[in-house]
């Protein structure tokens, strides 16, 4: 996410306050105050009721049921992404081209891994038992073995990789950025399989449901709903400007798009071959990128309010604004 790292993430977008509730019943419920300066990118919900944001030089920690501060994790700069195996958490600091490795309990930094240039997203891969980086310079892929804190192998990938998931199965599927498509990688071989064409542009966020083997690719305005089986294309959906992260709860079947513009996407899958938007939740201009709780059933969105900068420029945070809203049924 390079492009979308903080500032990148506040474009001049049309806000959209006006649009009506929709069918979900999600609405902001809240918001966990920040405040402290620094940009921001990917945000995830963790064990213990602790909710990870990143925040430009650090990771900031907080109690998803209260908002409380509960700790950081420091000298993460550039800090993209967040992934958690067994008793350990990892950043991806994509200035530093590193890895910080932390003990969950304590947040106590245990290791710092070097990985490819500008590790973005970040995450762990239970059937492999591999932490797994994408590169965005480098364009490739990082192989971490948690037990040994040791980069077990890289897999060159042909553009720019922006988010990862896997099948459970040993199988990873990455969003290419600029090439529009989705990349089948198998961990085993460490090799490209497939590369499948999405037919809408810039893919960012990426879901997948392992049940009905579905992606969901959050592009340009559109989300891309693709059989992870084959790469056919199974529907193509509306969404917001700006969108930087897409979500997935198994539990309701629902996806969510989370857009700069100021607006959630929800989308209800109602079968492997039945998808509806049935929302638009208003949310901020500047929440781009998102986390789901999947036992909560709660959305967590970093924002921060944003004043015009001078001509040519990107909006400037206003100071003291940063927060992450919570999004929950009424």
């Amino acid at each position: 996410m390079n492009h979308r790292f903080l500032f990148s993430a506040l474009a001049c977008l049309p806000g959209c306050f006006a649009l009506a509730q929709g069918t979900s019943g999600f609405q902001v419920r809240s918001t966990f105050k920040i405040g402290s300066p620094g940009g921001w990118d990917y945000i995830a919900s963790g064990p213990d009721h602790r909710l990870y944001v990143s925040h430009g030089t650090q990771v900031n920690i907080l109690d998803d049921r209260t908002g409380d501060s509960l700790g950081v994790i420091p000298n993460t700069t550039g800090v993209h992404g967040i992934a958690f195996a067994g008793s350990k958490g990892y950043t991806s600091n994509g200035r530093l081209n590193t890895v910080t490795v932390f003990d969950l309990k304590s947040d106590a930094v245990l290791q710092q891994i070097p990985a490819g240039q500008n590790p973005d997203a970040i995450m762990y891969d239970p059937h492999s038992k591999l932490v797994i980086t994408c590169n965005g310079r480098s364009h490739d892929l990082s192989l971490i073995d948690p037990s040994t804190g040791q980069v077990t192998g890289t897999i060159t990938l042909d553009g720019k990789p922006e988010t990862a998931v896997s099948d459970g199965k040993g199988k990873l599927f990455v969003n290419i950025e600029d090439k529009n498509k989705i990349s089948e990688v198998d961990l085993a071989t460490k090799t490209v399989l497939a590369s499948w064409p999405l037919g809408a542009e810039g893919p960012t966020g990426l879901a997948i449901d392992t049940k009905t083997m579905r992606l969901f690719a959050g592009c340009e305005e559109k989300l891309v709903v693709m059989d992870a089986t084959n790469g056919n294309i199974v529907a193509t959906l509306p969404i917001g400007k700006g969108c930087d992260g897409v979500g997935f709860d198994p539990g309701l079947r629902l996806v969510f798009a989370s857009c700069g513009e100021g607006k959630l996407t929800v989308i209800k899958e109602g079968s492997a071959s039945d998808f509806q938007v049935i929302d638009n939740v208003p949310t901020k201009r500047s929440a781009r990128t998102c986390a789901v709780n999947v036992s909560k059933h709660e959305v967590y969105l970093p924002e921060a309010d944003t004043e015009p900068g001078a001509p040519g420029e990107r909006p400037h945070v206003v100071p003291g604004t940063f927060g992450v809203l919570v999004v929950a049924r009424k």
